[in-house]
C-alpha cells in the first residue's frame, strides 16, 4: 500500500508529531484528528459510570488524542467536558488543540430548537463552541419520543444558523444514508463535513463510503470494531478477536488483533471512534500510525462484510426518515 506519507497526502491528511494521531482537512478548511475517543458508556444499565466518562477523557489526552465525541443523548456531556477541563488546567492541552464532536438529539429536530440544544450542550461542556456539532438521526421524535414529520432539511437550517452564530465549526450528519447524505448536499449552502455512521468488518458500507468520499464528506466510524468482541451473543457473525486472518496479520505487525481492525479503517480512509474507560486500551487503541496493511489484508478483511449492524434501532423502524430501511437486520 502507499508508504503513510503517501497515504496521508493521499487522502488529505497532515502528520502531527508525538503520538496524536494526524488529521484530516475537511471541505469546510478546519482538520479533524483522525481517530476520536469513543462515550457514551454511561447510559446504559450495568454500564460504566458517566464519572469514569471523565477519568477516560483525562487518559485519552494524556496519551494523544485530540478528538473527543460525545452526543446530547449519552448524558455524558458535562462528564467529557470535565474531563477536558482538568486536561487543560494541567496543563496538558489547550482549548484549541482539541476537537470536541457533539450531536442533536432527535427530539430538537425543529429548525429553531437547534440553537438552543446546542447552547445546552455547550453549557454542559462548560465550552464557547465545538468543532463539529451532528444531527444524530435523520428521523426526527417529540418529546415522548413518538415519531415526528419534522423534514431534516428544516433541521440543516438551524444547523447552518448555530455555524452563523460562531457556536460551531463544523457542521455534519450522522446516520444519513445514501439518499438522505445527498439531499442534504444538493439543498444546503454549508455543505455537511461529515457523516458518522457504523462501518467495521461485518458492516462495511463501502456504498456510502464511497458516496461520501465523492461529495468531500469526511466519514466518522462508529462500532468500529464490529463483533470482533461479542459476549451477547455466541451466533454473532466474524471476525472474532481470535480470527485466524487477523491474527496473523497482528503477529506479522507486532499489534493486537483490535489495531488491525482500527487501522483497516484508517487505511479506508475513515476516522474510527473506538470507546474505552480502559486507560491501557485507550492507548492501544491510538498506537496505529507506525504500521500499514497491505491492499490485500485490506481486501482480506472487506471480505468480512455481512451487512450486519451492531447498532440497529429497530423501535424507530416505521418513523419517517428511518434510514436503515434497506439494511438487514442485526443478528
Amino acid at each position: 500500500m502507499f508508504v503513510l506519507t503517501t497515504l496521508c497526502l493521499a487522502l488529505g491528511v497532515h502528520a502531527i508529531n508525538g503520538a496524536e494521531a494526524p488529521t484530516v482537512q475537511l471541505n469546510d478548511g478546519h482538520k479533524m484528528p483522525v481517530v476520536a475517543l469513543g462515550t457514551g458508556r454511561g447510559t446504559a444499565p450495568g454500564s460504566e459510570s458517566v464519572e469514569e466518562v471523565r477519568r477516560a477523557v483525562l487518559d485519552a489526552i494524556s496519551v494523544g488524542y485530540r478528538h473527543i465525541d460525545t452526543a446530547a443523548i449519552y448524558n455524558d456531556e458535562a462528564q467529557v467536558g470535565a474531563g477536558v477541563g482538568d486536561a487543560i488546567a494541567k496543563g496538558l492541552v489547550k482549548r484549541e488543540d482539541l476537537f470536541i464532536t457533539t450531536k442533536l438529539w432527535n427530539d430538537k429536530h425543529a429548525k429553531e430548537a437547534v440553537v438552543p440544544a446546542l447552547r445546552e450542550s455547550l453549557r454542559k461542556l462548560n465550552l464557547d463552541y465545538v468543532d463539529l456539532y451532528l444531527i444524530h438521526f435523520p428521523t426526527a421524535t417529540k418529546a415522548d419520543g413518538s415519531p415526528d414529520s419534522i423534514d431534516y432539511l428544516d433541521t440543516w437550517r438551524g444547523m447552518e444558523e448555530a455555524r452563523q452564530l460562531g457556536l460551531v465549526r463544523s457542521i455534519g450528519v450522522s446516520n444519513f444514508n445514501s439518499t438522505q447524505l445527498q439531499r442534504v448536499y444538493d439543498s444546503s449552502q454549508v455543505k455537511p463535513a461529515v457523516n458518522q455512521f457504523e462501518v467495521n468488518p461485518t458492516m462495511t458500507q463501502e456504498p456510502l463510503v464511497k458516496l461520501c468520499k465523492k461529495l468531500n464528506v469526511a466519514v466518522m466510524a462508529y462500532s468500529p470494531f464490529g463483533f470482533l468482541v461479542s459476549r451477547k451473543n455466541a451466533d454473532a457473525p466474524p471476525p472474532k478477536a481470535d480470527d485466524p486472518e487477523l491474527v496473523k496479520m497482528a503477529a506479522k505487525y507486532g499489534k493486537t488483533t483490535s489495531q488491525i481492525v482500527l487501522r483497516y479503517l484508517i487505511e479506508r480512509g475513515l476516522t474510527p471512534i473506538p470507546k474505552s474507560t480502559n486507560k491501557e486500551r485507550i492507548a492501544q487503541n491510538i498506537d496505529l500510525f507506525d504500521f500499514q496493511l497491505t491492499e490485500d489484508e485490506v481486501a482480506i478483511i472487506s471480505k468480512f462484510n455481512k451487512n450486519v449492524r451492531v447498532i440497529h434501532p429497530v423501535g424507530m423502524k416505521d418513523y419517517p426518515n428511518y434510514p436503515f430501511v434497506t439494511e438487514e437486520p442485526s443478528v
